[in-house]
């Protein structure tokens, strides 16, 4: 495992498009997902993730709760897998569809075979958060919260207060401290 952090994207960029099959597609709503299926006035989160990294492990449950509060309040959350699962077969759209329906999640859980969309989000590791506005344009880039494997129990924190104060107040405030995880597996 290779600790990497996440680099800042500048805030107020635009989310740029996709479109990827859900591994889901019973939670997604259909077999492929695109950002213009998202609500075009509501707020929007992506988390860069997969199955085996031990810091997605860790946050998962508390991101499971973190996506059922997002979408009580309107936000919706977006899973993407972006490794090389030729490397990482534990990966595959398949063992993503399997944990997504054993852990319930209640978001999309969508595949970048091409690594495409991670790089033009500029992600950098797994997990990895992105906040948007209504607007589509980037509020947060930071991490989930300040915890780590080992290191006590993951609440997401921080994020669920960037998305409060998102809502609440159009815009968030608070320090933006970069993700920590496994570097995402490029091919």
């Amino acid at each position: 495992m290779a600790l990497t952090y996440s680099k800042m994207t500048e805030l107020g960029s635009k989310a740029p498009g996709f479109e990827l099959p859900a591994s889901n597609p019973q939670i997604a709503g259909s077999d492929i997902l695109s950002l213009e299926d998202l609500e075009d006035d509501a707020p929007f989160a992506i988390v860069f993730m997969c199955n085996h990294c031990p810091f997605v492990i860790h946050v998962e449950d508390a991101l499971i709760r973190a996506a059922q509060v997002c979408r009580d309040k309107g936000v919706n959350l977006v899973g993407i897998s972006s490794n090389d699962t030729i490397q990482y077969p534990e990966d595959s759209f398949e063992a993503m569809g399997q944990r997504a329906a054993e852990k319930e999640y209640p978001f999309p859980y969508l595949y970048d075979e091409f690594q495409s969309v991670a790089k033009a989000y500029g992600a950098e590791c797994t997990p990895d958060f992105f906040l948007y506005d209504a607007n589509h344009c980037l509020a947060y880039r930071g991490r989930f919260d300040e915890t780590r494997p080992g290191m006590g129990q993951s609440t997401g924190e921080e994020f669920l207060q960037a998305v409060d104060e998102l809502l609440n107040l159009g815009v968030v405030t608070m320090p933006q401290r970069p993700s920590m995880g496994c570097n995402i597996k490029w091919k």
